[in-house]
């Protein structure tokens, strides 16, 4: 074997060794997509059943007694149609179904329910179980006249002042005597009995004098100013 031939097969068992220790290259990894996180679902909520409304109605003062024009609820718990909603009319009656016509003016809501609940007895063989929710209070009337932008009768529902009534009544005028407004009281039931009458000074209130003069006036009081 020549020198050269001898080189020539060291160099290449020299090749296929070094070939042999070398690492193999690294499969190429495939990395699979990262998946979208799920967002929990809230759990379906029932819907809110619906709520009963209760009957609109209003605090009648202490002497509250029913009027003309004055809005009335009548409850039967155990007859749903004959309840409704009645207006006092000026006869001072109400017409109920069945019942047909009940005189109401001058009663309290107890007295008018006293009354329907016996009424209503000639009819129904159970117990009625009447109830009367006042809505509307109508009836208690002021009166206002002369120097006022609206003059005429205004309710006064609970309370109601004198300043109050003006300011209801739009003010007063650009000729309004500030000084010399008087409020006219009934005298009431008692025979030979004179109407009361007051003084009030609208200055006197916007300057924070005699405040005590800023009364609170009644059904049927008639506020003149001159």
């Amino acid at each position: 074997m020549t020198k050269l031939h001898r080189f020539t097969s060291a160099a290449l068992a020299l090749a296929a060794l070094a070939a042999g220790l070398a690492p193999a290259p690294a499969a190429a990894q495939t990395v699979p997509p990262a998946k979208p996180t799920a967002r929990p679902t809230a759990p379906a909520q029932p819907a809110p059943a619906p709520k009963s409304v209760p009957a609109q109605q209003v605090a009648p003062p202490p002497d509250y007694v029913i009027g003309a024009d004055d809005v009335l609820i009548v409850l039967f718990r155990r007859d749903k149609d004959l309840s409704g909603e009645y207006v006092v009319r000026p006869d001072g009656k109400i017409t109920l179904p069945l019942l047909n016509d009940v005189a109401a003016a001058g009663l309290t809501p107890a007295g008018l329910r006293d009354r329907i609940t016996e009424e209503a007895k000639r009819f129904l063989e159970d117990d009625p179980a009447v109830t009367v929710v006042v809505k509307q209070i109508n009836s208690r009337k002021v009166y206002i006249t002369g120097q006022v932008a609206r003059p005429g009768p205004y309710p006064i529902g609970d309370h109601m002042t004198v300043m109050q009534l003006i300011s209801l009544a739009g003010g007063l005028g650009e000729y309004a005597k500030k000084k010399n407004i008087v409020i006219i009281r009934e005298a009431g039931s008692k025979p030979g009995a004179k109407p009361v009458t007051f003084r009030f000074n609208y200055e006197d209130i916007l300057n924070l004098r005699n405040l005590s003069s800023n009364i609170e006036l009644r059904p049927g009081d008639t506020v003149i100013v001159p």
